[in-house]
């Protein structure tokens, strides 16, 4: 049997023309069973629907939220982002817990859809796509923000389409300062921005951002004095939280060292290094024509230099995992199998389930546990040192692009010449 067989057999099976829609249909009717049953669901949507409420109703909005109605069924958990963003969060109030967590579900199954189809440039949904868009949900970070009705693919999309489909127009810039403004660590992707060459779209990030701030403080002056003065930080201890799900390079310190006084320093400085690393790697990957892979290193110093970086919010992995399907698909090298079978195995999270967590048990960690609880950011780590001593050591020779990795970024049209075409002059014989 040919490839060609085996990929019209296999598509008769999959929903190829629109997997997303039918995941997104389970997700629905999975809302509505819950609500007609009263299952408590969507742990963080709850947090941003609390929020909201609070907001609507002169509550405060960095106090505790338990009290507040629809919160019973789920535990006590901060509100952490911008004012602004509650304001953004308000439509979900009007439905009940369980069909705004159906709704937030929906709208990142799409967002996994084009996050997915990036780095298969096909016109339509194959096979393989399809199949790479279910085995996703393999992946830790994609299950538990689905679960958590988390917005960190909404976040990871805007920032996607910006990065690969705004350059050089009147709206680039703009999905990142919207992003930046519900949560504050895409804000490194203006730093991404300038270190590409793209200014002006770094220019509307920050004034997007700036004016949707502005705008939260202009309608909730006490929440945003709040937020600035102790929410953005003392929400979930971010300075100092050890819990074993905080994979950025502050929580591995925090671990390392008992809590010490300086770890959250000596987490800044190591932070700051790899942010100037990954940029300066973004500018030699973009350069070479691999925006994909420059926003994904940056993406990845994010997740590290953040004081709290969630498990969940690892879900960039994704669009690298469909990257190295593409890979296979068209290469015979062992290379992009060996690293896409190290990426579903590092972060389909089973690591973390096998070290105690809780109750500062991460303090306890032996050195295999500490290795096991760590392996997001150790793994993120090893890759940002990597790439950069292949492409910015002195004297490095030039790594050749991968297959799939280019993706080919819109530009100005060369101008349509208005000439008439010349005409054959007849010879005569």
């Amino acid at each position: 049997m040919t490839h060609e067989e085996r990929t019209h057999g296999l598509g008769k099976l999959l929903p190829t023309r629109h997997p997303a829609a039918a995941i997104a249909l389970v997700f629905g009717v999975t809302a509505v069973v819950g609500w007609v049953l009263g299952w408590p669901m969507g742990f963080d949507d709850a947090v941003y629907r609390a929020g909201a409420w609070a907001v609507l109703h002169g509550k405060p909005l960095y106090e505790p939220l338990a009290a507040l109605p629809h919160w019973s069924q789920v535990r006590q958990l901060p509100f952490t982002y911008p004012p602004v963003a509650a304001l953004l969060f308000t439509p979900l109030t009007l439905l009940p817990l369980q069909l705004a967590w159906g709704v937030m579900a929906v709208v990142s199954t799409f967002a996994l859809a084009f996050v997915v189809r990036t780095p298969f440039r096909d016109a339509r949904w194959t096979p393989v796509a399809a199949l790479t868009m279910v085995g996703a949900f393999a992946l830790e970070p994609v299950w538990r923000t689905f679960s958590l009705g988390q917005v960190n693919l909404l976040l990871l999309a805007l920032v996607v389409a910006d990065g690969l489909l705004l350059p050089r127009t009147r709206w680039g810039g703009t999905l990142i300062g919207l992003a930046a403004a519900v949560k504050l660590t895409p804000l490194i992707f203006v730093a991404y921005l300038l270190v590409t060459g793209r200014r002006a779209d770094a220019g509307r990030a920050l004034g997007v951002f700036v004016g949707l701030n502005l705008l939260g403080a202009l309608l909730l002056p006490t929440d945003t004095v709040d937020y600035v003065t102790g929410g953005m930080l003392g929400g979930d201890d971010a300075t100092g939280n050890a819990w074993g799900g905080n994979q950025s390079l502050n929580g591995l310190m925090q671990r390392l060292t008992g809590q010490a006084s300086w770890a959250f320093a000596v987490a800044a400085v190591a932070a700051g290094l790899c942010v100037v690393v990954a940029l300066l790697l973004a500018r030699k990957l973009h350069s070479r024509g691999e925006a994909l892979g420059a926003l994904l290193v940056t993406a990845c110093a994010g997740a590290l230099a953040s004081p709290i970086s969630w498990s969940h919010h690892w879900v960039f992995v994704v669009p690298l995992a469909a990257l190295l399907v593409r890979q296979v698909r068209h290469s015979s090298a062992r290379g992009p199998r060996l690293l896409l079978g190290a990426l579903v195995a590092v972060f389909s999270g089973w690591s973390l389930f096998v070290v105690p967590m809780g109750e500062l048990r991460e303090l306890r960690w032996n050195p295999g546990q500490m290795l096991l609880g760590n392996v997001y950011v150790l793994v993120g780590v090893a890759v940002l040192a990597l790439l950069a001593w292949r492409l910015l050591r002195p004297g490095a020779e030039p790594v050749p692009a991968l297959p799939g990795v280019r993706v080919s970024l819109p530009g100005p049209r060369p101008p349509v010449s208005r000439q008439p075409a010349s005409r054959p002059v007849a010879r005569r014989p």
